[in-house]
């Protein structure tokens, strides 16, 4: 390994992020998704939004699926 590599994963072992939906300041590694993986673990290749909001976020706009209720009569 490349000692840069290994000084740059150290450094971002301890590097904590504020949510921008919840506020609360996290652990980057831990609480935020990897949102760009090309990138070589940059601070900047992961989300601004912890992994609990994105839940929660993806969870309460998901849309329901009933089929009797959004079933239209086609178009033709």
């Amino acid at each position: 390994m490349d000692l840069e590599q290994q000084f740059n994963l150290e450094h971002l072992l301890f590097k904590q992020r504020k949510c921008r939906s919840c506020g609360r300041t996290k652990d980057l590694l831990d609480d935020f998704y990897l949102i760009r993986k090309n990138r070589s673990r940059l601070s900047s290749s992961y989300s601004y939004e912890c992994k609990v909001c994105t839940v929660e976020r993806v969870v309460k706009t998901r849309k329901n699926k009933n089929p009797h209720k959004d079933w239209m009569y086609p178009d033709w």
